[in-house]
């Protein structure tokens, strides 16, 4: 039987090994010592649309791409994920709110897994996965592969080797730059992804009520093009009854992110408010562009994420703890420093955000008080998108990538997807 490596044990490997592991023996390698990845260790936030998340629609026809979908929707139904009412006539009123206030909102399937009950749907996938026959290597680090060729024939863990037919590279964003440094080695096509940068913003429950309680909607995607620059600015994550919190980037760079329990939770809602960022010559490095705005925040707050008011960002002032006390939003995160993110974001990024809020509170009002809390940085760094096929196949026939380290995925529903595009390829590949 022919064997097929993967490396990585987030929703692309995961998934693919399952699908894989249905004509040929399978191995999948993971440098920790859990699968899961970063997505399904976060609060599990699945949202079923082919161009959230990534675009389906670059590798499949529109009608795959939802088919695709509905067949990860059901996948964790099976691991007992509830599938949220999706009301699609209260969305359409959203939708239309939205547009009388010049904003776009995408409706979308979506289910909230919660932090509290993601280990054992993790654990209930990994326990199918090996029933299927995937035997899973933990604290297997992958430092190079074998090519011969133009072939693949093994992969390298310290001294060993395990040879295989083919490989399906999924390491996750954590393992991006090693990835990256691997397709360099071998002379592989790739090219950078645009970034997005922002803050977290963090209101009372009650301003977002409406939109997730009324409406139904738990992660609201609002699409905003900004007035001054024409920028396209984005609602993500949006964490009800939720919790700041820190959260390392590669290397020693750190920012913020969110999170909800499905049970328990706070008095605040957080989401990020993001500024897509895009690069073109002579600086298209967009992740070393996101590594300075970064490296100058984490220095201005003293090795702390900043954490400022709204109301003092457009008062061009400094916030102070006394600032901050005296409003009626209590953060949810307080290992910060009170501060001045205009310090360390570019103009238009701040102007963006400004606009952006202010756009939000004519579907939301409240978003745009001078007491709502903005923490910084957040930075999405997106992988360098590595040139493949529509297969996910490299320009090495037996080499094939997924998920959000090979650049074409962004979330746990978008991973899944493009671990099957990839294992189709696969086997498409060794039985033709």
């Amino acid at each position: 039987m022919k064997h097929v490596i993967i490396v990585g044990g987030g929703p692309a490997g995961l998934f693919a090994a399952e699908e894989l592991a249905k004509n040929f023996q399978v191995t999948l390698l993971e440098k920790t010592s859990h699968v899961g990845g970063s997505g399904l260790v976060s609060d599990g936030k699945l949202n079923y649309h082919p161009k959230i998340g990534g675009d389906l629609t670059n590798f499949l026809t529109e009608r795959e791409s939802w088919n695709l979908i509905e067949s990860i929707r059901l996948k964790f139904e099976s691991l007992s994920v509830p599938s949220d009412i999706f009301d699609e006539s209260k969305l359409r009123q959203l939708e239309v709110k939205a547009a009388k206030s010049g904003i776009r909102f995408i409706k979308i399937k979506q289910t909230h897994i919660g932090s509290d009950h993601l280990g054992e749907v993790i654990d209930k996938l990994r326990k199918k996965i090996e029933n299927a026959g995937v035997q899973i290597i933990f604290n297997a680090e992958v430092h190079d592969i074998v090519v011969k060729g133009r072939i693949v024939t093994a992969v390298k863990v310290k001294n060993e080797l395990y040879p295989l037919d083919a490989l399906l590279i999924a390491p996750g964003r954590i393992g991006s730059p090693w990835l990256i440094s691997t397709m360099n080695k071998h002379n592989l096509a790739m090219q950078y992804n645009p970034i997005d940068i922002g803050v977290r913003v963090e209101v009372p429950n009650e301003v977002m009520d409406e939109v997730v309680n009324v409406y139904g909607c738990w992660d609201p995607k609002f699409h905003i093009d900004t007035a001054s620059y024409d920028d396209f600015v984005r609602t993500f994550c949006v964490c009800p009854r939720g919790f700041v919190v820190k959260e390392a980037y590669e290397d020693t760079q750190f920012g913020v992110n969110g999170y909800s329990n499905r049970e328990m939770g706070s008095n605040t809602t957080n989401f990020a408010l993001l500024v897509n960022v895009n690069l073109t010559e002579p600086l298209e490095n967009t992740t070393e562009y996101g590594r300075r705005i970064v490296q100058l925040a984490n220095t201005l707050g003293g090795r702390r994420p900043i954490l400022q008011r709204l109301g003092d960002l457009r008062s061009f002032r400094r916030s102070t703890w006394d600032r901050i006390n005296r409003s009626y939003v209590r953060p949810s995160y307080t290992e910060v420093t009170p501060g001045d993110i205009s310090m360390a974001y570019p103009h238009r990024i701040v102007k963006d955000l400004l606009e952006g809020l202010e756009a939000l509170d004519r579907v939301m009002p409240g978003i745009n008080s001078d007491s709502t809390l903005l923490y910084a940085p957040e930075v999405k760094f997106y992988a360098m998108r590595i040139q493949t096929n529509k297969e996910l196949r490299t320009s090495i026939p037996n080499l094939f990538v997924a998920g959000d380290g090979a650049g074409v995925s962004r979330g746990i529903v978008g991973a899944a997807a493009t671990g099957l595009i990839a294992a189709k390829g696969i086997t498409k590949n060794l039985t033709s």
